[in-house]
């Protein structure tokens, strides 16, 4: 029995007309079939394409994460050496407020001694 349209002279009854429903269902299931079997083809298409551009994704976000590294690093670096310089002004400041203050002292000493002599 061939699942086809029956011949024009041939009429279906009892048995017969089931196995014609028979076949219709197949068909019809056949049809289902292959519409899904397209669906999934679409669908590893879409697969492997999001795939992919996930791995370039991936690939500029390692970059993009390793260059902000080294941008903090390099800020941390430049804020330590930055600091240093500060504290070292600072120190030399003092220093030299110091040593102004004992040139002063030593001046003033110095004209207090020799302030009769000279005049």
């Amino acid at each position: 029995w061939a699942c086809g349209p029956p011949g024009p002279q041939r009429r279906l009854s009892g048995p017969a007309l089931g196995i014609e429903e028979l076949c219709q269902k197949r068909e019809e299931l056949c049809r289902q079939i292959q519409q899904e079997e397209d669906e999934k083809q679409r669908l590893q298409c879409e697969v492997r394409q999001l795939t992919e551009r996930l791995a370039r994704v991936n690939e500029t976000l390692a970059r993009k994460i390793a260059s902000r590294n080294e941008f903090d690093r390099t800020i941390a670096e430049t804020e330590a050496a930055y600091l240093k310089i500060l504290e070292s002004s600072q120190t030399l400041l003092s220093v030299l407020k110091r040593e102004a203050g004992n040139l002063t002292k030593a001046t003033a000493s110095e004209q207090k001694s020799s302030g009769g002599k000279d005049s």
